[in-house]
């Protein structure tokens, strides 16, 4: 009979830890399992402020503070690259001046060209005669051709002087003979070209003066000689009657 109670106790023992280790378990002030509880925060990853606010007892992190230039005394030395970096510049800034004298140089030659022309042509125009003369420029040319060759052909056979002299005076006689308006255009484009040079001026007015003085002499001379031969024509007529008178 007594061996029955201790088996009772045996087979109660088990349930008996059992109840115990759950009391433990679910009477224990600590946490097992493994869920975070509620109350701990957590340690934000972007807002720093917000999670010192929220947890001033946890420790501020700190961040890395910028390394410190350092200042030294030593003068700055320029590298390879910063010497190359000037002797390009200075070649496209010599490029730049050279392509820039180059297109200055065209546009100048342009516009004297353009200048010249302009010249040209109005200097061409102006020598032509105005409508209301009526003076026409390719018959007068062809005479004043005409008239040289005569004049050449006259002294074929004399010195070079006068081979040279005696055409261009028939051909300047006959040019101002038959074009007087458009060889005093010439005249006056000359002396305009002539003022810039006061030697040829001066010379210019000096072989006027020359002519203008001998033509003015040529023409007193032949008056005179008309008025001599007009008198002279009077003295034979007068003559002339008187012998008539006498003789009848």
């Amino acid at each position: 009979m007594a061996f029955r109670p201790m088996l009772r106790q045996r087979a109660l023992a088990p349930a008996v830890a059992a109840v115990a280790g759950a009391a433990v378990v679910f009477t224990s002030p600590r946490i097992l399992h493994a869920e975070e509880p509620v109350h701990v925060a957590r340690k934000p990853i972007y807002d720093d402020a917000a999670f010192d606010s929220a947890n001033p007892r946890l420790p501020t992190p700190t961040r890395p503070a910028a390394p410190a230039t350092p200042t030294t005394d030593e003068p700055y030395r320029a590298t390879p690259t910063d010497r190359l970096a000037v002797q390009i510049g200075h070649a496209r800034m010599a490029l730049y001046k050279a392509s820039t004298r180059a297109e200055d140089g065209v546009n100048n030659a342009l516009t004297e060209t353009l200048r010249l022309e302009h010249s040209f042509t109005s200097t061409i125009r102006g020598l032509a005669p105005a409508k209301e003369t009526g003076e026409r420029l390719f018959p007068g040319v062809l005479y004043v051709l005409v008239a040289s060759l005569s004049g050449s052909i006259l002294t074929r056979n004399r010195n070079l002087l006068l081979r040279t002299s005696v055409p261009a005076a028939i051909g300047l006689g006959a040019a101002y003979a038959v074009l007087p308006h458009t060889m005093k255009n010439v005249g006056d484009l000359a002396w305009t070209y002539e003022e810039k040079y006061p030697v040829l001026v001066d010379a210019h007015l000096r072989t006027k003066q020359r002519v203008t003085t001998f033509l003015e002499t040529g023409k007193a001379h032949s008056a005179m000689g008309v008025g001599m031969l007009q008198d002279k024509v009077s003295e034979t007529r007068d003559s002339l009657e008187n012998w008539v008178k006498k003789g009848k």
